[in-house]
Order: structure tokens, then sequence, then C-alpha cells
């Protein structure tokens, strides 16, 4: 096992009453540093489950999970925040800024949960909104940015850690088109000029060809893994 990320036949059980359901049928997969990997399937095909055990929201009912080569299989609660919080950048779908700060202090977040003095804070995320291109927005809050620039705000939030992985969960599900593009371009550069790991789920074949791999689930297996 040599990736960032590497799994040996994760399986995840879920109890719904007196029935069992399997969202993940014995994955093993490895992901090396500095790839983009994009995620698809059709809804419950285990590729949420996926996301969620390598984003340490979530364990596997059996199987192992390797960040970095350290075994997260079975953390307690406590442990998966903390690598969380120094290994892992989230980007979602729907932003998740807090609507009275500023875009600096949204970025900051991650940074205020681990202590960071605040000189340190105000530096790396000014240095994380002048990777997105927002440096000179840092003072505006959400509702005074458009839609790519609030989503620009969620990647320098993500990326204010210098974690090793940034999962991405639909990034551009609330973007048009034009903006998507944008949005896909950034992800892109972030990868090959920063070497920063992105592991993104979605639906769109056009935005999973801008990763350099693109895994298929289905029915809570690896269907297809197309490299180029």
């Amino acid at each position: 096992m040599t990736g960032l990320i590497d799994t040996s036949d994760l399986t995840k059980v879920y109890k719904m009453g007196d029935v069992d359901f399997t969202a993940l049928q014995g994955v093993s997969l490895a992901i090396k540093k500095g790839e983009f990997v994009a995620v698809m399937g059709p809804s419950g095909s285990g590729k949420s489950t996926f996301m969620n055990i390598i984003g340490c929201l979530d364990t596997p009912t059996s199987g192992k999970y390797l960040l970095d080569k350290q075994d997260v299989s079975d953390l307690s609660k406590n442990d998966l925040a903390a690598i969380r919080n120094k290994k892992i950048g989230f980007v979602f779908q729907s932003f998740n800024l807090l609507s009275k700060t500023s875009a600096l202090e949204n970025v900051e977040l991650p940074l205020l949960y681990n202590g960071s003095p605040s000189k340190i804070r105000r530096e790396q995320s000014v240095s994380a909104l002048r990777l997105v291109g927002l440096e000179e927005r840092k003072n505006h809050r959400p509702n005074q940015l458009s839609g790519g620039q609030q989503q620009r705000v969620a990647i320098a939030r993500a990326l204010v850690n210098n974690p090793s992985l940034i999962l991405a969960d639909e990034p551009t599900g609330n973007l048009d088109s034009q903006t998507s593009i944008e949005l896909m371009t950034l992800f892109k550069k972030l990868n090959k000029e920063n070497n920063i790991t992105i592991v993104m789920v979605t639906h769109e074949a056009d935005i999973a060809a801008y990763g350099d791999r693109r895994i298929y689930f289905k029915d809570g297996r690896i269907v297809k893994d197309d490299k180029r």
C-alpha cells in the first residue's frame, strides 16, 4: 500500500430496523498523492458512503482504510475529527459559509478550531484567498459575492490548513455552466501547480472529464476505473 488513500476490502452495513443494508461491498482502491479523481455512479451506488469514509466522517463496518499511511479504520470520533481538521479539506455543493462573517473570517474557521494564533490565521487565510483569486474580496460577506465567488471562498477554506486531500461533493451543483467551467479550471490548476490531491463526486460527465481518473460505483462496488 503506497497511496495517499489506501482502502482494502471496505464494507459498510447500515441497520435499517430489522434489515441490513450493505452500502459498500469490499471496496479496495489506492489513490496516489497528486491525483485528481472523479467518483461517479447512480444514486444508492455507494459513492457517498465511500466519500464519507475516506473523509473520516464515518467508519467502515469491516476492512481497512489508510490515509497518508495511517490506519484510520476504527478511530474514535474525536480522533477522526482531529484528522479531518488537519489532513482533509471539504468543498460542498451548498458552500456552507457563515452568512454574517467576511470571506476572510469564513476561511479562518478551520484554523480557529485548531487553536492557531490570530496572526498566523490571518496570514494563511489571505494566502488561501490569493490562491483562488479572491484576496481583494476578503472583507466581503457571502451575500456580497456571486455563487462562483462563494464557492471559491469555500475552496480557500478547504485549502487553509494545507491538507493532504481535498474532497469535493458535487462542487458545481449550484452553479451555472460558465461558472462551473471557471471553478473546474481552478481545481485543475490547484491540482497541477500545487500538487493537491482532489477526490470529487459528480454526476456530470463533462465535470468528471476534468479529472485524470474516473471511478464508477454501482451496487456498492467499483465497476470501472478509467485512468488517462
